[in-house]
C-alpha cells in the first residue's frame, strides 16, 4: 500500500492516492548521520504544493515492475547500516518502550527489489520471507555483528503464484500486503499471505526453494468485499497465546465503522467476529505481529505534506481483543521525519538469546528510488512482558 489518506486532521478527510514518477533510476542513497535529506523534503512539499492548487496531493508512485512471468533467482542485495535513528541526537537509543538496536539501507540491481509491505521472521531472528505489493516474495537471511544488523545474504526472488500454479496476470491480483508464518520455518512450513486489490488471505506452503502456489484461501467476512482497492487486509497476524490463541487477526487500511475506527476480524475455524481498532490522530494499520503471550504489536502510519512520513508502534493486550469491543491498546513508540524512517509497511517479530522481543520494521519505497528508501529498522521491546 502507498502513502494515502493524507492530512486528514480532525475531520478525517480522504484524499487521492500517494504516486511516484514513472522510472526507475540507478539507485544511489547516502546516508548522513545525524542529519535530515532536506533535498528529499524539498521535492515532497514542492509537489505537494503545485499539486495543493488542483485540490490534489499526488507524490506517484513509480511503475510496478510485472512480476507475473518471472522465475525465482538469487538475488544481490546490498546493506548500509543507520548507526542512529534520532537523525540530531546521536546518542539517544531509548524511544518510548523501546530501544534502539540498528538498521540497515538496502538496494538492489534487480528491479523486482522493492514494494516490501510483509515481513516475517524465524524463532533465531535470521531467516526471514517478505511479499511486495507487485507480487514477489523474497526470502534471505539478515547476519548480525555484535547484535545489530549487519547485511543481507543468500536472498531470492520468484513470483507469487495463482492457485493452478499459474501466474498472477492482472497487477490487482498480485499486490501482497502482508505476511505471517502459521507453523513450520520459512524454508519449510506455511505461511499466510494477504492481498488487496482482489481482496483475500491464500495460505501457502514454503521451502528451500521459495513459495509454492497456495494451497487454499481462507474465507473472508462478506463485510470484507466492500473494502476499497487499495485498502484492503493491511495488517495480519496469528494469535499466539490466550482466549484467540491459534486465530488469525486481520485489520483493514479502510472500512472505517461510523466511530471512524477501523475494522478488524478475529477468525478462526471459519468464523469470523469482527472489532474496532480505534484511530488515533489519522494514523492507519500497516502491518501487525502476534507476541508468544497473545498480545498484538500493529505497525501504523501517517503522511502529511505539511509534516511527511510518521509511523507508531502500538500494544494491544489479548484481553482487549474481543468480537464486537473496540480495541485501544498502548502506544510504545512513535517517529517522525526527525528520525530515520521512511514508508514504513512491514512488521514482525523475534526471541533474542536474552529472552528479550526483538521488532523488525521494513519500508515501501513504491519502486521510487529517487524519493523514498527500502529500509530496515531493529528495536528491542523493554517495558513488555512476553
Amino acid at each position: 500500500m502507498k502513502f494515502s489518506d493524507v492530512d486528514r486532521g480532525a475531520k478525517r478527510q480522504a484524499t487521492p492516492g500517494f504516486r511516484t514518477m514513472n522510472n526507475r533510476p540507478e539507485r544511489r542513497h547516502r546516508y548522513v548521520p545525524g542529519s535530515i535529506n532536506i533535498f528529499r523534503v524539498i521535492v515532497i512539499l514542492a509537489i505537494a504544493c503545485t499539486a495543493l492548487g488542483s485540490g490534489e496531493l499526488v507524490l506517484a508512485q513509480a511503475k510496478k515492475p510485472d512480476t507475473s512471468r518471472d522465475k525465482a533467482q538469487d538475488v544481490t542485495v546490498v546493506a548500509r547500516p543507520i548507526l542512529n535513528f534520532d537523525r540530531l541526537n546521536a546518542s539517544k537509543t531509548e524511544f518510548g518502550k523501546l530501544e534502539w538496536i540498528g538498521g540497515l539501507v538496502l538496494s538492489s540491481s534487480d528491479n523486482r527489489f522493492g514494494g516490501w509491505s510483509g515481513i516475517a521472521i524465524d524463532p533465531d531472528g535470521r531467516r526471514f520471507i517478505a511479499v511486495s505489493d507487485a507480487g514477489s516474495w523474497m526470502t534471505a537471511d539478515l547476519d548480525y555483528a555484535r547484535g545489530r544488523p549487519q547485511k543481507i545474504v543468500n536472498a531470492r526472488i520468484g513470483p507469487l503464484k495463482a492457485k493452478s500454479g499459474g501466474r498472477l496476470v492482472r497487477g490487482r491480483d498480485r499486490d501482497a500486503e502482508a505476511v505471517a508464518i502459521l507453523d513450520g520455518s520459512v524454508d519449510r512450513g506455511r505461511v499466510v499471505i494477504a492481498f488487496e486489490g482482489n481482496h483475500r488471505l491464500g495460505v501457502f506452503k514454503t521451502s528451500k526453494a521459495g513459495v509454492a502456489k497456495p494451497g487454499y484461501y481462507i474465507k473472508i467476512p462478506s463485510a470484507a468485499r466492500r473494502m476499497r482497492i487499495g485498502k484492503g487486509f493491511e495488517a495480519v497476524a496469528e494469535i499466539k497465546a490466550g482466549p484467540n490463541r491459534g486465530a488469525l487477526v486481520a485489520i483493514s487500511e479502510g472500512l472505517p465503522d461510523k466511530n471512524r475506527n477501523h475494522t478488524g476480524w478475529i477468525m478462526s475455524r471459519g468464523k469470523a467476529a469482527s472489532f474496532g481498532y480505534s484511530d488515533i490522530g489519522g494514523f492507519d494499520p500497516t502491518d501487525a505481529v502476534g507476541l508468544p503471550n497473545g498480545d498484538l504489536i500493529v505497525l501504523e502510519r501517517r503522511f502529511r505534506w505539511t509534516e511527511g512520513v510518521k509511523m507508531r508502534l502500538r500494544r494491544v493486550p489479548t484481553g482487549e481483543l474481543r468480537s464486537g469491543r473496540v480495541v485501544h491498546g498502548e502506544v510504545l513508540m512513535e517517529a517522525n521525519m526527525g528520525q530515520d524512517i521512511d514508508n514504513m509497511e512491514a512488521l514482525t517479530a523475534h526471541r533474542a538469546a536474552d529472552g528479550s522481543t526483538i521488532l523488525t520494521l521494513m519500508s515501501d519505497d513504491n519502486f521510487n528510488t529517487f524519493l523514498q528508501r527500502t529500509i530496515l529498522l531493529q528495536f528491542r521491546l523493554r517495558a513488555v512482558q512476553t
